[in-house]
């Protein structure tokens, strides 16, 4: 029995990155041995066990066989005989297969330290093109690290798209993997990645047909929406802004997507289609509520929050009842970044001032301003009439929040 460890850790060890997470590989044992030595078994689909005190993953060496698509769609075999170097041909990518045994010694049989040291994304094997979230990982491990795909493993990933092993992909997979992908410094080459090897036309449709598609000269000076969108991701990144906030920039202007050629540079009523796509996009591939919610209040509103300077009051209260900025203050904050990145997502931008999340931060501070509960209680006391008493307080709410408003905005 013989334990290396393997994969991600040594990988961002020899990188001098911070290491989170141990996993191993237990090279010449069984299942029965692992119980018996109080190793507690979790694995579904093949062997996998916590140690039993740090907790760690300890995984038995094993071979797969691809027997059905997807990366689902394989025969396990784990026993004593599997060698390390044959479980370590089944990983992805050369910089994810060294291992260093209980003495410090790396094992390296696909050069992998000599990948990492170039800045290669390379795969080990065809047998990548039998997992096909193989793809969406080295698409991540591009933004992650900034690393250029081998041209070998770039023509392996576009013939998996080509010959539809791509479209095996189960939808919790595709978020998962875009979700991390989206988490890491440089999102926007995950983005390139995918579309660089076809991927992007098949898993997110909606992300690659804005590629090409003009805006005004005078708002965008990149002028490509596609581009546009990847600068604004980036520029969420470098703020290190959440997942939603993240996810709500990356789709905002899908429906520029749809707008009719002949009306291009110009895309009128291209926020209410953007609502519809998103609402699509999320269903397709299971992007949780928090997510899809923030991210049809940024697809709908984006362009009014930009011109905030020039809205009235009262539709600046609109927004804030919609959004609902008096009781969920975080998703506000969010939603405003969101708008922010559209903002700052283009040449020149990024030092400017976004003067629109303050003036609805002050909008909203004046509006909280206003008691509803005092307005309800004289209502209440006044109205002879109390069938229509709850719409009598909301109008009137409404009314005051529009008034304080305009007096704290008209001050500025």
């Amino acid at each position: 029995m013989k334990t290396y460890l393997v994969g991600g850790s040594v990988r961002d060890e020899l990188l001098g990155l911070e290491v989170k997470d141990h996993d191993y590989v237990v090279v010449g044992t069984t299942p029965e041995e692992m119980a018996r030595l109080n190793y507690r078994p979790v694995g579904k689909d093949f062997p996998v066990f916590l140690h039993p005190k740090t907790h760690e993953q300890y995984a038995l060496a094993r071979t797969e066989r691809k027997v059905s698509r997807g990366y689902r769609g394989f025969e396990v075999y784990a026993s004593p005989e599997v060698t390390l170097q044959e479980d370590l041909v089944r990983r992805d990518l050369t910089i994810n297969a060294i291992a260093k045994d209980q003495d410090g010694n790396l094992i390296d049989p696909f050069n992998g330290i000599a990948d990492l040291e170039a800045g290669v994304l390379r795969h080990i094997s065809p047998a990548f093109a039998e997992d096909p979230v193989r793809i969406l990982r080295t698409a991540r491990f591009a933004a992650r690290f900034g690393f250029h795909i081998a041209p070998e493993t770039l023509q392996l990933m576009t013939e998996m798209v080509h010959n539809g092993e791509v479209d095996a992909l189960v939808a919790e997979r595709v978020w998962q993997e875009i979700a991390r992908g989206l988490m890491e410094q440089h999102p926007s080459r995950m983005f390139y990645t995918l579309r660089e090897s076809s991927a992007l036309t098949r898993i997110m449709p909606e992300i690659d047909v804005l590629f090409g598609v003009p805006q005004p000269a005078h708002a965008h000076p990149e002028i490509d929406t596609g581009v546009h969108i990847m600068m604004a991701i980036d520029y969420a990144a470098r703020k290190n802004y959440s997942l939603a906030v993240r996810f709500a920039t990356l789709t905002h202007d899908l429906g520029k997507g749809t707008t009719p050629p002949e009306e291009w540079p110009r895309h009128i009523g291209h926020e209410a289609r953007s609502v519809e796509l998103v609402k699509d996009l999320s269903k397709r591939i299971k992007v949780p509520k928090d997510e899809r919610d923030l991210a049809l209040l940024v697809a709908k509103f984006h362009g009014n929050v930009h011109r905030a300077a020039e809205l009235k009051p009262s539709t600046i209260a609109n927004i804030l009842q919609t959004v609902d900025a008096y009781r969920k203050p975080t998703r506000f904050q969010e939603f405003l970044q969101a708008c922010a990145c559209d903002f700052h997502g283009r040449p020149g931008y990024l030092q400017k001032t976004y003067s629109q999340s303050t003036r609805l931060e002050q909008a909203l501070t004046a509006a909280k301003s206003v008691n509803a509960g005092m307005i309800a209680a004289e209502l209440s006391k006044t109205m002879l009439d109390t069938s229509n008493l709850p719409m009598a307080i909301n109008a009137k709410v409404k009314q005051a929040r529009v008034a304080s408003i305009k007096a704290r905005l008209g001050s500025l």
